[in-house]
């Protein structure tokens, strides 16, 4: 194999590998999250428990590539816009990971009123297509 043929290869397969990676996953029609503990208008201390619920999927730490399955997003004070929701969502204050898989956090919030929203990625942190997504509801820290 010439060298040319090799390098158009590799670039081939580069460019294959980040078309598959870059597309949104399925969710399975039903598929629910939200959140257990929590309702609209609780009031709380900070930190505050968040326990994550899902039906009609698996959870799978990021990086595993399961049908059916995904990881917990926290969204706080924030909420995705189109172009982020076909895209890996951002890891900051506002946009918490649970990439291992996990189903409950404590979060530390600020005294005052906040959103807050689940919303399950996919092995590659891109929410699936359709999302799924819990309502938002507002607690207040006091």
């Amino acid at each position: 194999m010439t060298s040319l043929l090799r390098v158009a290869l590799v670039v081939a397969l580069t460019i294959a590998g980040f078309g598959i990676a870059s597309a949104q996953t399925p969710s399975p029609k039903g598929a629910k999250v939200y959140i257990i503990n929590l309702k609209d208008g609780d009031t709380g201390t900070s930190p505050i428990l968040v326990q994550f619920g899902l039906s009609g999927m698996g959870v799978a730490p990021a990086g595993v590539q399961k049908p059916d399955t995904g990881h917990h997003h926290l969204l706080i004070d924030t909420k995705l816009t189109a172009e982020q929701m076909k895209a890996p969502m951002p890891s900051d204050a506002q946009h918490k990971h649970f990439g291992g898989g996990q189903t409950e956090a404590m979060v530390t919030l600020p005294k005052g009123k906040h959103t807050l929203q689940l919303v399950l990625g996919d092995w590659s942190h891109v929410p699936h297509s359709p999302p799924v997504m819990s309502q938002t509801i507002t607690v207040t820290v006091q």
